[in-house]
């Protein structure tokens, strides 16, 4: 059976957004693989279970309201994508994925590493800067449907690998 993900203490500050306000950390472990941060990346936000991808419809509705970006917002010859997230940086053991907008900064940090007994740990960190009113709100409407969302991605994640 597949390992579920845990909540960790996220590291704080965290030089992906070094004015993050709000964090989480879910960390899981699969069996040893040789597959990049950004390999993990891709099987964990290319694959939104439907209900997750009607979940987004929501909130891209209800948002676009207040002008913020949407789920299917992509810059003209924009950067990299995972899902839609746009690459921030990466290297063979962590991605780092996010975005700027007027409520809040956001990003999405895929690290993976050997945890020195034949398994690997792959963590999920997801950091928020919240700029204005708005962010707060939005921020606490969201983190129920944001960890049970990510909660399921790595579950997946780890079935698939395991």
């Amino acid at each position: 059976m597949p390992a579920k993900p845990i909540m960790v203490k996220p590291r704080m500050p965290h030089p992906a957004l070094p004015g993050a306000d709000w964090a989480d950390c879910f960390e899981l472990q699969v069996p040893t693989s040789d597959f990049t941060a950004m390999a993990a990346a891709r099987m964990i936000l290319d694959h939104f279970p439907l209900w997750v991808r009607a979940l987004l419809r929501l909130r891209d509705a209800v948002t676009g309201v207040f002008g913020l970006k949407s789920s299917e917002y992509r810059a003209p010859d924009g950067p990299e994508m995972v899902g839609f997230f746009p690459v921030v940086s990466k290297s063979d053991n962590q991605v780092v994925l996010g975005f700027d907008d007027k409520h809040l900064d956001f990003r999405v940090v895929i690290d993976v590493r050997d945890d020195g007994e034949g398994r690997r740990l792959v963590d999920a960190t997801t950091l928020v800067k919240r700029n204005i009113l708005l962010g707060k709100i939005y921020l606490a409407v969201i983190t129920p449907f944001h960890r049970l969302i990510l909660e399921t991605m790595l579950t997946d994640f780890g079935r698939r690998v395991s």
